[in-house]
C-alpha cells in the first residue's frame, strides 16, 4: 500500500487529485504506529535529552503526520463527500488517542523537564525556551499529573469530543444543503440584484431546473435578506437559515445539533474538572493572554456598556426609517433589507454599487501591492500545480529573490464546501533535523459569490474586508522568521492574540491610499470616483453600534455558557440571559443560532470567541501607529513585521506588542475607529 499511497510519499505540495478516501486510514494508522515506535526508541536512548535528540526529533514525527493529515482535513472541509467524511471520521479517535498518549507519556514529560533544567537550556534562544515552557504546560493540561483512572477518562473524553465536534460540523453542512427554494416566477425575486439572480439561475441550471434556486449558502442567503422586496420570502429564508440543524424550522429534527451541543458542554465541563479547573472557560484561559475569567467578563461588559447606547440609537433610527416605508413592526428578517435601504438613502451608496469596483483580480493585485509596500516582499502567481478544484490559485512570496512561502486561494462558495472563511497552515516553517529549511505553505479559504454571466467575480466591500482578514492570518503563518516548529507562524500564539494580524490588515480596506490600489471598475478600469469613496468612508461606521452589540452577544454567550454550564440553565436560557443584558433587538423564539455556532462547537473558539474583540483592541492600537507615521510608512511596516509577524509564538503577545508600540494597548483607538466614543461622535 505504501508504494501507491500518496499520503505516505514525500511531496512538496500535496498531490490533491491523487488522494482518495481509501488512502486515508491506512496512511494515518501506519504513521501513528511508526511514531509510537520512534518515541519509544528515542526515550530508550542512554544519556541526557538534548534539543536535537528530543524536540527536533518529535518535530520530525509531527511534520510527517501533518503532511498526511493536513491535506485530508482540508479536503474534508472544501470537497466534502460521504466516502471522504467516513475516512476522515475513522481517523479522529486514532489521532485523539495518540495525542492523549503523548500528552500523558511520563518518560516523555520527564525528558522535557530534564531538558528545560539542563545546562544546555541556558544557551537556548527565546523561542526554544518558550517552546519548552509551553510543552510542560501542555503536558499538565493533558493530565500528566492525574492518577491512571482519571488519565484514562481524560482520553475517553478527548476522543468523544473529537467525534462530536466533527458531527456538529457535518450536521450543519448537511442542514445547510438540505433546504433550497425553487422559484419559477421572477416577480418573487423583485429587488434582487442582477448578479444575485444570475447566481441563482446558475444554481438552478446545475440541478437541471429552470428558473432560480435559492439556497442557504451565504451569498444566496445574504442576497435575499439584503435586497428581496418580498417580505414573506425574506421571512421564509430567514427561518430556514436560523433554524439549521435544530428542532425548529422547515427541517425540524433533521441533523439536530441540540443533543450534540449538550454532550459537548457536559464533556468539556468534566474535562475541566479533571484538570482542577472550576469551568471550561477557566481551562481555556490557561493558554491565553487573558489572565482570568473575571478579566474577560469585565472587558466584554465594559464594551457592552459603552456600545449599547449607540446600538439602541442605531435600532431606533432603523425602526423609524422602516415605519416611513410602511413597516411598523421591524423583525429580524427586515433588518438587513431596511438597513441597506437606509444606507442608500443616507449615503447614496450600496454594497451593489461598490461591487462593480472590486473585481477579484484588481483586489488581489492591490492587496499584494499593499503588503509589498509594507513588508518588502514580492508575490507572484504560480501555475502547473495539483489542486482540489479548478478555481484554486497558488501564489509564491519571495524577498530579495529568495523563496519565503506559498499560499493557495480557494475563494468561492460551492456545494460540499464548509461555509465561512479561514486560513490553515498546510505546512509549517522549520529547520529540519538535516539542517534543511522547510518553507511554509498556507490554505486561504473564503465563500465569495463566484463569477457569473461572463463577468469576473465581483466582491462586495464586506467580502474585500474578509479577504484582507484571512490574508493577515496567512502572512502571520508565512512571514515568520522562527525556525522551530513549535513557535513558527501561528504555532504557540495565544488564541486571544491570533486575530491581531488579521484584523490589522482590514484597516487598509478603508484607507483612501489602500482603496486606490484595490479598486477599479471591472469594465472601464475607472478608479473608484471620489464622491463614491467619500460616501463609503462616511458610511464606514453605519450601524457599528448594532454590530458591536451582536459581537459582544456572541462573545458573552460563549464565555458564560462555558463558565456556568451545569447550573441548570439550558443553552437557550443562557443565550436569552445574555440577550436581556446586552442586545437591543430580540430574534423570534424559533431562532436557534447556537445550533450553527460552529466557531465554538466545531472550531477552536470554545470559551474563546471573545478573542475577536480582545485582539481588535490590539489591532486598532497597532494601526494607530500607522495613522501617526503614514499608512504606507515602510519603516513602520517593517517594524510591525519584525515585532509581530516574524516572531510567531516565540514570546508572549504582550511582549511583542509593547516591542512594536512602545507601550501596552489602549482601547481608545478601537472605540474611535468604530465611532463609539465621544471623540468619534
Amino acid at each position: 500500500m505504501t508504494a501507491s499511497n500518496p499520503l505516505l510519499q514525500d511531496f512538496d505540495l500535496p498531490p490533491y487529485p491523487l488522494i482518495k478516501p481509501e488512502h486515508v486510514e491506512p496512511a494515518v494508522s501506519q504513521i501513528l504506529d511508526d511514531s509510537r515506535a520512534a518515541v519509544a526508541a528515542l526515550l530508550a536512548q542512554p544519556g541526557k535529552p538534548s534539543w536535537n535528540g528530543l524536540v527536533l526529533a518529535l518535530d520530525e514525527l509531527g511534520a510527517r503526520l501533518g503532511r498526511a493529515w493536513s491535506p485530508v482535513s482540508h479536503l474534508n472541509a472544501v470537497c466534502n463527500n460521504a466516502e471522504l467524511r467516513s475516512a476522515y471520521e475513522a481517523c479522529l479517535p486514532k489521532l485523539s488517542e495518540y495525542w492523549t498518549e503523548m500528552g500523558q507519556n511520563k518518560p516523555l514529560f520527564e525528558a522535557y523537564e530534564a531538558l528545560a533544567n539542563s545546562p544546555e537550556a541556558s544557551g537556548f534562544d527565546v523561542a526554544q525556551k518558550t517552546i519548552l515552557e509551553h510543552a510542560l504546560r501542555d503536558f499538565r493540561l493533558s493530565g500528566i499529573d492525574l492518577p491512571p483512572a482519571e488519565q484514562k477518562r481524560y482520553g475517553e473524553i478527548q476522543m468523544k469530543l473529537s467525534e462530536l465536534t466533527s458531527k456538529f460540523s457535518n450536521q450543519l453542512l448537511d442542514a445547510t444543503q438540505a433546504w433550497t427554494k425553487h422559484v419559477t416566477d421572477e416577480a418573487v425575486l423583485a429587488g434582487l440584484t442582477d448578479s444575485a439572480k444570475a447566481q441563482m439561475a446558475q444554481a438552478a441550471e446545475a440541478k437541471g431546473l429552470d428558473g432560480w434556486l435559492i439556497s442557504l449558502e451565504f451569498p444566496s442567503y445574504f442576497a435575499v435578506m439584503t435586497y428581496a422586496d418580498d417580505r414573506a420570502l425574506r421571512e421564509e429564508v430567514y427561518a430556514a437559515y436560523c433554524t439549521r440543524a435544530s428542532d425548529q424550522g422547515p427541517n425540524a429534527g433533521q441533523n439536530d445539533n441540540g443533543p450534540v451541543m449538550a454532550e459537548i458542554l457536559d464533556l468539556r465541563k468534566e474535562l475541566a474538572g479533571l484538570l482542577g479547573f472550576a469551568s471550561y472557560s477557566e481551562l481555556s484561559l490557561a493558554s491565553k493572554m487573558a489572565e482570568s475569567t473575571e478579566q474577560v467578563l469585565t472587558f466584554l461588559r465594559d464594551l457592552a456598556v459603552r456600545s449599547k447606547p449607540f446600538a439602541a440609537q442605531d435600532l431606533s433610527e432603523l425602526k423609524a426609517f422602516a415605519a416611513e416605508q410602511g413597516c411598523n413592526d421591524l423583525q429580524s428578517w427586515d433588518v438587513g433589507y431596511y438597513s441597506e435601504k437606509l444606507r442608500e438613502q443616507r449615503y447614496s451608496i450600496s454594497q451593489e454599487i461598490l461591487r462593480a469596483y472590486f473585481p477579484i483580480d484588481k483586489v488581489l493585485t492591490g492587496l499584494f501591492a499593499i503588503v509589498e509596500k509594507l513588508y518588502g516582499i514580492q508575490i507572484k502567481e504560480l501555475s502547473g500545480f495539483d489542486s482540489w478544484h479548478p478555481d484554486v490559485r497558488l501564489f509564491e512570496i519571495s524577498e530579495n529573490g529568495q523563496h519565503v512561502g506559498r499560499f493557495f486561494f480557494d475563494l468561492y462558495a460551492r456545494a460540499n464546501k464548509r461555509g465561512g472563511a479561514w486560513m490553515d497552515g498546510a505546512r509549517d516553517k522549520r529547520r529540519s533535523a538535516q539542517g534543511e529549511l522547510v518553507s511554509p505553505v498556507a490554505n486561504l479559504v473564503c465563500n465569495f459569490t463566484p463569477a457569473v454571466g461572463g463577468k469576473p467575480a465581483l466582491l462586495t466591500h464586506d467580502e474585500v474586508t474578509t479577504l484582507f482578514h484571512e490574508f493577515g492570518h496567512g502572512l502571520h503563518h508565512l512571514l515568520t522568521r522562527v525556525e522551530h516548529a513549535g513557535a513558527s507562524g501561528i504555532n504557540g500564539v495565544a488564541w486571544d492574540a491570533v486575530e491581531l494580524p488579521s484584523q490589522f490588515m482590514e484597516n487598509w480596506c478603508w484607507e483612501p491610499e489602500g482603496l486606490a490600489l484595490i479598486s477599479a471598475h471591472y469594465e472601464s478600469g475607472e478608479a473608484l470616483p471620489q464622491d463614491l469613496l467619500d460616501k463609503m468612508l462616511a458610511a464606514k461606521n453605519f450601524q457599528s453600534g448594532l454590530m458591536m452589540a451582536r459581537q459582544i452577544e456572541f462573545s458573552l454567550f460563549d464565555f458564560e455558557l462555558h463558565a456556568t454550564h451545569g447550573d441548570g440553565r439550558s443553552v437557550l436560557e443562557v443565550l436569552e440571559g445574555i440577550r436581556a443584558e446586552v442586545s437591543v433587538m430580540r430574534p423570534p423564539a424559533y431562532n436557534r443560532f447556537p445550533n450553527s455556532f460552529a466557531h465554538i462547537f466545531a472550531g477552536g473558539y470554545a470559551a474563546g470567541y471573545y478573542s475577536y474583540k480582545w485582539a481588535e483592541v490590539l489591532s486598532a492600537d497597532a494601526f494607530s501607529k500607522f495613522e501617526e507615521d503614514g499608512v504606507f510608512n515602510a519603516d513602520t511596516g517593517r517594524a510591525f513585521r519584525e515585532a509581530i509577524l516574524a516572531r510567531g509564538g516565540s514570546q508572549a503577545p504582550m511582549v511583542l506588542f509593547v516591542d512594536f508600540r512602545g507601550r501596552e494597548p489602549s482601547i481608545d483607538a478601537l472605540l474611535r475607529h468604530l465611532g463609539l466614543s465621544a471623540e468619534a461622535a
